[in-house]
C-alpha cells in the first residue's frame, strides 16, 4: 500500500498567501488553498476530497504541483497541449482541396455529395493524414484555405437556353 501524500512543510510567507487565498473570488485559487492548507494540517487526500467535494486525484494533483512549483500552483494553467500540430500541412491541405473537387463516388461512396465525415474518411484512406481525423478538422483545414463549408443543395437547372437571362444570372 502506498503511503499517503502530504504537502511539504510550508514557509511562513506561503502559509500567509494560502490563508489570504481563502478569501479569493477565484474558485480555482480558493480550492487550491483549501486543499494545501488541509494537507499541511495532516489531512489525507481522500478525506480532503470528501470534505471539499472534489476528486481525490484533484487533491493529489494540487499537492504535487505545489511541491514542484510552489505558489505558482495557484495560477491556473491551460489544459491545452503546448504545441498543436496541424493534421494537414500546406501541401496536404491543397491535396484535400483537390480531392473535394472529385466525386465521392470515385472513392466508393454511395453519394455524389461530400460531407465532412466522408471527406475525413477518404482523406485517411488516400493517405492525406496519418490517422483518422474528425469532420471538424476537415472544416478547420478548409477554413485555413479560405474555403467555407456549406451544406450542399441539390438543384435543377432548366433546359431553357434563356434560363440564365430570365433569372438574371450572369453567364460568366
Amino acid at each position: 500500500m502506498k503511503l499517503p501524500i502530504f504537502v511539504r512543510e510550508l514557509f511562513k510567507n506561503e502559509r500567509e498567501t494560502l490563508e489570504a487565498g481563502l478569501r479569493s473570488s477565484d474558485a480555482f485559487v480558493l480550492r487550491r488553498c483549501q486543499i494545501l492548507l488541509a494537507s499541511s494540517k495532516g489531512e489525507r487526500p481522500p478525506r480532503i476530497s470528501e470534505n471539499l467535494g472534489c476528486a481525490s486525484q484533484t487533491v493529489r494533483n494540487a499537492i504535487h504541483e505545489f511541491d514542484e512549483c510552489g505558489l505558482d500552483a495557484l495560477t491556473p494553467g491551460s489544459s491545452r497541449p503546448k504545441e498543436v500540430h496541424a493534421s494537414f500541412d500546406e501541401t496536404g491541405a491543397e491535396a484535400l482541396r483537390e480531392l473535394l473537387r472529385r466525386s465521392p463516388r470515385e472513392f466508393g461512396k454511395q453519394t455524389s455529395l461530400w460531407t465532412l465525415e466522408y471527406a475525413a474518411e477518404v482523406s485517411f484512406e488516400e493517405g492525406l493524414t496519418e490517422r483518422r481525423v474528425s469532420g471538424e478538422t476537415i472544416r478547420a483545414t478548409l477554413a485555413r484555405l479560405g474555403v467555407r463549408w456549406k451544406r450542399a443543395k441539390r438543384w435543377i437547372e432548366s433546359p431553357d437556353p434563356e434560363y440564365a437571362r430570365k433569372k438574371g444570372l450572369s453567364s460568366g
